[in-house]
């Protein structure tokens, strides 16, 4: 399993996070091609620097001076017209909406009116859209990342001094393990938190993998007592080991939105292509329940279950193709199992197996559309392929005996 590690012991900021990436392995070109089709004056400048004695990739981006904000539809119409791919756009647009929803809570007002100060800045949008292109290049399956330290004191802020963490720095790192650090300022920033609260899926400072490549970014402030660089790792993780202790007692949760409206003058082709298109957009899941609607017709209740970054796209989909005049939305915490994708041999070819777990909970999936291809492909029955992948338990003599 291609994994990424953030060792960020002197902090994350989006530039770092950039740097880093592209010190790792990430060649430029794609990072430039993506930015540029965004249309703004940005331009990219990559230099290798030294910092604390250890060589390391720095990025700036100059930028003409603005002074004007931006909010998130702004955000979200500059993500649109680029040239991006969709996981690369979807990603950006993830951790713009983690950003803002940090900013709404903390200061109290509704995710549409957050003004994005820094962070909505040219150089801060080119560090997020650029992480998001290196991320999608990199096909990373697995992101971990060690304790954050956040730093000590005061920093100035578009609203004047405020503590560190600063409040959305703070509220972005819920959940996450922090360090304690003598250093005095900033040591990461809410671009750099939105990064690691949008894409890490396992906090851990030593992570068990093969060692492939090592990047380091450099940030723009110098310390006397350490290299102010971010660390990546990029490695290989084994996917054969079977979960420890901890990963068995381990809880997931996350929080997702529900989204219903009840149809009643909808033809089922209408909804089976809705559920298409959503499913496609990059819905969580779709579902139909059979109703009883006023006037005792027989209608049908529509839910999708969708993240944060995709509500937008998702209830725009359900209104142009439904019809419908409104949308119930709510959110809600999940309990999730853990999870991870292997592959197992069959005798026709190898197959997906997706391997979840949890108390002593254990579950094996084979991916569906891998065992059709595989039946297709060998002109065998589809559950024979099926119920070959899902044992588990056939001790390899046996298996060698079928093939």
């Amino acid at each position: 399993m291609k994994t990424l590690h953030f060792d960020c012991f002197s902090g994350i900021a989006g530039d770092m996070t950039l740097a880093a990436l592209l010190d790792v392995g990430v060649p430029e070109e794609p990072i430039r091609t993506g930015l540029d089709s965004l249309g703004l004056p940005i331009q990219m400048h990559v230099e290798k620097v030294r910092k604390g004695g250890f060589a390391a990739t720095q990025v700036w981006f100059r930028v003409p001076e603005e002074k004007t904000h931006r909010h998130l539809p702004d955000i979200e119409a500059i993500l649109a017209r680029g040239a991006l791919r969709e996981a690369q756009r979807s990603l950006a647009w993830r951790i713009f909406t983690r950003l803002g929803q940090a900013e709404a809570q903390a200061h109290g007002i509704p995710l549409e009116r957050v003004h994005f100060h820094e962070v909505g800045a040219l150089d801060s949008i080119a560090d997020i859209v650029g992480v998001a292109i290196a991320l999608d290049w990199l096909q990373v399956e697995h992101i971990s990342c060690r304790s954050v330290p956040t730093g000590q004191g005061m920093v100035k802020c578009e609203h004047g001094l405020m503590p560190i963490p600063t409040p959305a720095t703070a509220l972005l790192l819920r959940g996450a393990p922090l360090a304690s650090s003598p250093l005095q300022g900033e040591l990461t920033t809410p671009t750099g938190a939105a990064i690691l609260a949008s894409v890490v899926t396992e906090w851990t400072d030593s992570p068990a993998l093969t060692l492939r490549a090592i990047g380091l970014g450099a940030g723009t402030k110098d310390f006397l007592e350490q290299p102010n660089v971010l660390r990546v790792l990029l490695g290989e993780r084994s996917t054969a080991a079977a979960p420890t202790r901890a990963d068995l007692a381990a809880e997931q949760t996350d929080r997702v939105w529900v989204l219903e409206t009840n149809l009643d003058n909808v033809t089922g082709e209408i909804i089976g292509y809705t559920f298409e298109r959503l499913l496609e957009a990059g819905a969580l899941d779709v579902y139909t329940v059979p109703l009883s609607m006023k006037k005792q017709r027989p209608g049908v209740l529509l839910g999708v279950i969708a993240p944060i970054e995709l509500v937008p796209t998702l209830e725009a989909i359900v209104f142009a193709e439904t019809g419908t005049l409104g949308i119930r939305r709510h959110e809600v915490q999940r309990t999730k199992l853990q999870r991870r994708i292997t592959s197992r041999n069959t005798p026709w070819g190898p197959v997906r197996v997706k391997e979840a777990w949890r108390d002593g909970v254990r579950v094996q999936t084979p991916e569906f559309a891998d065992c059709a291809q595989v039946a297709r492909r060998a002109g065998v029955p589809l559950r024979e392929v099926y119920h070959w992948a899902s044992n588990n338990d056939a001790p390899d003599e046996e298996r060698k005996k079928v093939e």
